[in-house]
């Protein structure tokens, strides 16, 4: 398994570190290649990890020298930005070991890696050139920096990187498998997987929530909804939690010190967070980009907790409109408060949607049946490569 950390703890390092430690739980012998972030420390680190962004000789270098030397049946790569670079498939190509490569982000599509420019949606990277995100410094608000990706992007992009290096791709919703189909990767070379977490009921099948408020968890950042739903909520009669740390948390702050209804937590430990959401009535994900699978979304749904989100990108493939949760329009305030209202009004329908689900987790996002989806990607890698290896 392949990565690259990123400096501040995320998603796709829990992912990683998920399936690793799933893959060793049913007796595979796992290897790791990681490098981390926190090892551009400086300007000139800065500046030599974009020049070499495009393609790292070295990397490919190590990880042939990694490959000679355990002699793997597969590789799985998970984020590669900025340190390990596309340079890793040409390792995997030359040596003739599957590779699977999880697609966390649109970084290969786009510069931005979010498919959104100041606050809005832009898809323009997929139907041309992303040349155009250059003198909108999308990456840092840096020239030199958004250069190098958009280098990276187009040369890879030229030369069939992504149809010729990979053996198997893996998109997290069938949402985000199109966006990528539509960059320019290989249709049939995609296969859809979600995230995955442990039952946190698995001792005690029956939970018991106690209610009585609203929650969002996550970044607080702009592009995750934070002032549609404060806008939302200013009306709202009702207590909402509010967990999370970020860039716009001095706003966050002043309006809970303003709004007697909502409670500003700060940053909370995931026993925390997973106490909170199992005791909330409902989720809020007012998202305005296109999320991959957020991770808070499984945990709302394995404590019986539904969601209202917005009705953009994965969130609305995962959440079942009227069945798991509600929809409400994107950016619209007005759309979010009327819907949240109903959900407070209606405990007894909220409730039901809590128990859908919590089915729809059992069902979909246990360890036990992401694994065989896992393996399921792992043999078609395998067979398409002609390898010796089975599971």
């Amino acid at each position: 398994m392949v990565h690259n950390k990123y400096q501040v703890h995320g998603g796709e390092d829990v992912v990683f570190e998920n399936e690793k430690h799933l893959l060793t739980l049913n007796s595979f012998s796992v290897s790791e290649y990681v490098v981390s972030n926190t090892s551009i420390s400086g300007f000139f680190d800065q500046v030599n990890a974009l020049r070499g962004v495009k393609f790292s000789k070295k990397q490919k270098r190590f990880l042939s020298e990694k490959i000679s030397l355990i002699n793997p049946c597969l590789i799985h790569a998970h984020n590669i930005f900025p340190l390990l670079t596309p340079s890793i498939f040409h390792a995997c190509q030359d040596t003739g070991v599957p590779v699977v490569y999880t697609l966390h982000n649109y970084r290969n599509l786009c510069p931005t890696a979010t498919l959104m420019i100041d606050g809005k949606i832009c898809e323009r990277s997929l139907e041309a050139s992303s040349w155009w995100t250059v003198p909108k410094r999308v990456y840092r608000n840096s020239l030199i920096g958004t250069a190098a990706l958009a280098y990276m992007v187009e040369y890879h992009k030229r030369k069939r990187t992504w149809q010729t290096h990979v053996d198997r791709y893996i998109a997290l919703t069938e949402f985000a498998k199109a966006k990528f189909i539509a960059g320019g990767f290989p249709a049939d070379k995609i296969s859809v997987k979600p995230n995955f977490i442990e039952d946190p009921h698995k001792a005690n099948k029956k939970i018991d929530k106690k209610g009585g408020y609203a929650v969002f968890v996550g970044r607080l950042s702009e592009e995750k909804g934070l002032t549609t739903l404060l806008d939302a909520w200013r009306d709202i009669n009702y207590p909402l939690k509010i967990i999370g740390d970020g860039p716009i948390k001095s706003i966050v702050k002043k309006q809970s010190d303003d709004n007697v209804n909502i409670h500003f937590l700060g940053f909370q430990n995931k026993e925390a967070i997973l106490s909170l959401l199992q005791d909330a009535d409902f989720l809020i994900m007012p998202s305005t980009w296109y999320e991959g699978f957020p991770m808070v979304l499984l945990e709302a749904f394995a404590n019986g907790t539904p969601a209202l989100v917005s009705n953009v990108g994965g969130m609305a493939e995962i959440v079942s409109d009227g069945i798991t949760g509600l929809h409400f329009e994107v950016s619209n305030s007005e759309s979010l408060a009327e819907k949240a209202v109903y959900l407070i009004q209606h405990p007894k329908i909220t409730r039901e949607m809590g128990i859908n689900s919590r089915i729809e987790y059992l069902q979909k996002y246990t360890p036990e049946i992401n694994v065989e989806i896992l393996l399921d990607i792992y043999r078609q890698a395998i067979r398409d490569k002609k390898g010796v290896c089975t599971f």
